[in-house]
């Protein structure tokens, strides 16, 4: 063979290995995307829970904390950490908890149980946490239980109505001290300190997010739809709006994220239709993603809005869809 057909047969199979290399590369998978977070505790109440006691989105588990905490298995974070592939994951969340318990054990459960402090869950590599809480700590379910009221209100005689759930009012009467403007004077503080606790048992560069209470309450009520006095759903709006307000403060005060789900459920109240909703009135039965809810709390739709809003806020976009 001559020196110029060696030349042109070493060319042919130079291109020849090239193009194959070339061919390799393009059909190849690409490589995953390591996860974001290493480990991601999720900390909070009962709307953190999403308390569904059963249903086709999710129902409740023992997974990670007691039964009686009745911790839904579709819940806002059990979706977040799926979808952000997070490789440990803990949900210490639990239903009627307060910010005391992230420091101490929730005993009582309605079975029983008794929850662990919810920060027992983190460390060192933790460097995801969202955290829902400030409900409870300020007695909001106490204070909006008595506003149930099956029968419309009648005054027996001047001063004395029939008692709650068949009538009555729950919102203080002119010129008394209001509860929850009471609690909250008295409990931000001591939520704050809390929240600020979170740090040194995460990891340095770990992020703290707060996520406020989504939009349950409309500014109006709606009764017989739902059984509360017209006349006290304002002042429950009020208070909500209060709870939120806190919470804001305590995210900007402990220098801690903020997730705001209010805003992004605008428009999914317990006042909205059966299939709007993303908050449950008084009857236990969800048409929502259909489930066995507990009342004033939000259904298994409202839990995929909770994992949009935090999802969304963790990626810097708008609100967008959970498998």
């Amino acid at each position: 063979m001559s020196r110029m057909s060696r030349r042109r047969s070493l060319g042919a199979l130079t291109t020849t290995v090239l193009a194959a290399i070339a061919t390799s590369v393009a059909l190849a998978p690409p490589a995953a995307a390591a996860p974001a977070y290493d480990e991601y505790v999720a900390l909070g109440d009962s709307w953190t829970a999403d308390v569904v006691i059963v249903g086709i989105g999710g129902s409740a588990t023992p997974q990670y904390v007691p039964l009686d905490c009745a911790q839904s298995s579709a819940n806002y974070p059990k979706q977040v950490a799926k979808k952000l592939g997070v490789p440990k994951f803990f949900d210490a969340s639990c239903g009627s908890a307060t910010s005391e318990h992230f420091e101490s054990p929730q005993p009582g459960l309605p079975l029983g149980g008794t929850n662990p402090p919810q920060f027992s869950h983190l460390t060192k590599n933790t460097d995801l946490v969202t955290v829902g809480i400030g409900g409870n700590d300020i007695g909001l379910a106490g204070a909006v239980t008595p506003c149930i009221n099956l029968l419309p209100s009648i005054t027996l005689v001047p001063g004395v109505a029939l008692p709650a759930p068949l009538g009555g009012s729950c919102r203080p009467k002119p010129g008394a001290v209001d509860p929850i403007d009471e609690a909250i004077k008295t409990q931000e503080s001591a939520i704050t300190e809390r929240i600020e606790a979170i740090k040194p048992l995460v990891a340095d560069d770990a992020r703290i997010v707060m996520v406020n209470y989504i939009a349950g309450v409309p500014p109006r009520g709606c009764w017989p739809y739902v059984q509360i006095n017209n006349e006290d759903v304002p002042w429950i709006y009020e208070k909500f709006i209060a709870l939120n307000d806190m919470v804001a403060r305590i995210a900007d005060k402990a220098g801690v994220e903020l997730v705001d789900a209010y805003t992004d459920t605008l428009g999914h109240d317990v006042c909205q239709g059966l299939f709007t909703r993303y908050v449950e009135a008084v009857l236990p039965v969800s048409l929502n993603a259909p489930a066995i809810a507990i009342p004033f709390h939000p259904n298994s739709a409202g839990a995929k809005a909770q994992a949009q809003s935090v999802l969304a806020h963790l990626n810097g976009s708008e609100p967008a869809g959970v498998e």
